[in-house]
């Protein structure tokens, strides 16, 4: 199904339109607007936080008129609170009839905090919703209406280096558990005009902001419509993570393979916003998510693109052998060896029978003991502290695998066998797609101990075809490597010079499908031209 087919049929489903759940605020406020009666608001807000230490309540004076302020200090600045309100509020020199006029709580609000994000807020859900999130309330006697002021202190981690996908030559900067930070380092990189932030708010009992970018003028609006249908459709109680909201937005969950790419670079999302793609940031995760994708982005990185051309071709194609290597070398062994002997020139299966002469499983039964242990000592190394986390590994690659062989439990080709699976296994430039290679190499060692070679292609025909019917967003998840064109092979498995790369990727129907009209080979000028110019 090509994709605008499949835009036009997801426009005919009815669509309904999310709205923030309060389902946590008693009945009396949910409804309800702010109240006149100050001791009412404050009953309210007690009613509402209970008696957590970090809320604060405080009744201020202005001229004679009475106002509460209201607060959450592990989420404001103290220091700001008393100079930026209660300082200007103290010097006030206006009357309280003044505010009590019908524009009069707009023109104090202007006049008194300017230069502070601020607004009125007529609603007490609201109020309640834009004091969690770090704003100071101000109400006064006698109006219907608050004032929200932005005076957040929320600590974050400083922009450091990736930590899951390194890079030699590109930028160092990495992604932040700050949302508002990791918009400016998109920003930074796409100076343009064109370039769209939207926000969203799901979870109902830990509300979540959730934010996609593109560019208006590039991306395609039917991917954009649908994803935005996806995110307001997702209800869940919160999302912690990013890779929850993938969950709920990703086109198939039935599937080993990743349909969502999710990084901590900064320019790496930059580049797909540039190709037509949308990134979608969640609050507080430092990896942001970009739709849609195909199997090719994930032996991609942006460090491709740095690199000469030609050394970058050689890679890519290293990165897609690594790729079958974890995922049915130790079938092909388990295979040839229970089957197929016949395949093996005969001094080699001499050696390998001497080494297995002594051991007491099945070649699948050692393969299985093998491939289970490295997974407890990818595992171990991952969780203990770094200090340790690497010496662990070390040992136990070293010291078990050793004393393994002695013991005769396994045979020394099938610690090679594994350790270069493994090896292999962490070529993958993104963690989330070599994990499923790991998965599916057991059931591939399963078939092959079953039915030989024959079972291990049969998988690898299975697999194709489960391939082919995944989609990420509409988009067909093998349209990059079906596509035998020329001009769709410019930066799959190969890529070619930049200069050759003229056009985005056709898949995404992007509305500038041309991206380097001007774009032409660089040659030394020609004889007597002086310009520069060939």
């Amino acid at each position: 199904m090509k994709l605008d087919e499949w835009i036009r049929k997801k426009k005919q489903k009815k669509q309904t339109k999310f709205s923030y759940s309060e389902e946590s605020l008693p009945d009396e406020i949910k409804e309800s607007s702010v109240s006149v009666d100050l001791n009412e608001t404050e009953k309210q807000l007690k009613s509402v936080f209970g008696g957590t230490v970090d809320f604060s309540i405080n009744r201020v004076s202005i001229e004679r008129m009475s106002g509460l302020l209201c607060y959450l200090d592990s989420m404001t600045n103290s220091t700001l609170i008393s100079a930026s309100i209660l300082e200007p509020i103290t010097v006030h020199n206006h009357s309280a009839n003044y505010i009590l006029e019908e524009q009069g709580v707009t023109r104090f609000m202007d006049a008194i905090f300017t230069g502070m994000t601020k607004e009125i807020v007529t609603e007490q859900s609201k109020a309640i919703k834009l004091l969690l999130k770090g704003y100071c309330l101000l109400y006064l006697e006698e109006r219907v209406e608050a004032i929200a002021l932005k005076i957040q202190n929320i600590q974050y981690r400083s922009i450091s280096e990736p930590t899951s996908q390194t890079t030699i030559r590109g930028p160092k900067d990495a992604f932040t558990e700050s949302a508002q930070t990791n918009i400016s380092l998109i920003r930074r990189r796409i100076k343009n005009s064109a370039l769209r932030f939207e926000g969203f708010e799901i979870g109902a009992d830990a509300p979540t902001g959730v934010y996609i970018g593109y560019l208006n003028n590039i991306a395609n609006d039917g991917i954009i419509q649908e994803l935005r249908h996806r995110i307001q459709e997702a209800n869940m109680n919160n999302v912690p993570l990013s890779g929850v909201l993938e969950e709920y937005i990703t086109d198939q969950t039935i599937t080993p393979f990743p349909l969502i790419y999710h990084t901590e670079r900064p320019d790496t999302i930059a580049a797909g916003i540039m190709e037509g793609k949308i990134a979608v940031i969640v609050e507080e995760a430092p990896f942001v998510l970009l739709v849609p994708v195909v199997f090719s982005d994930f032996f991609r990185v942006s460090e491709d693109y740095i690199q000469p051309f030609m050394m970058v071709s050689f890679i890519r194609v290293i990165r897609y052998v690594s790729f079958m290597i974890s995922l049915i070398l130790p079938s092909i062994y388990v295979g040839v060896i229970t089957y197929h002997q016949e395949l093996i020139p005969t001094p080699l299966l001499i050696s390998i029978i001497a080494q297995r002469e002594g051991v007491p499983f099945p070649t699948i039964v050692e393969a299985f003991i093998m491939e289970i242990t490295f997974e407890i000592l990818r595992e171990a190394g991952v969780r203990m502290p770094r200090a340790i986390g690497m010496t662990v590994s070390i040992v136990g690659g070293l010291v078990i695998g050793q004393a393994a062989v002695e013991a005769g439990l396994i045979s020394n080709i099938m610690v090679i066998v594994v350790s270069l699976t493994a090896i292999a296994g962490f070529v993958s430039p993104v963690y989330s797609f070599s994990m499923a290679a790991r998965l599916l190499r057991f059931a591939f060692m399963i078939i092959a101990a079953s039915t030989g070679l024959y079972g291990t292609m049969l998988g690898l025909m299975i697999m194709v075809c489960h391939l082919n019917s995944l989609r990420s967003f509409g988009v067909n998840y093998m349209t990059d490597i079906t596509n035998f064109r020329l001009s769709a092979q410019k930066d799959t498995i190969l890529r070619l010079p930049a200069w050759l790369m003229r056009t985005r990727p056709s898949f995404l129907q992007s509305k500038q499908p041309v991206k380097q009209p001007h774009a032409r080979r660089p040659a030394p000028p020609q004889k007597g031209d002086t310009s520069g110019n060939s």
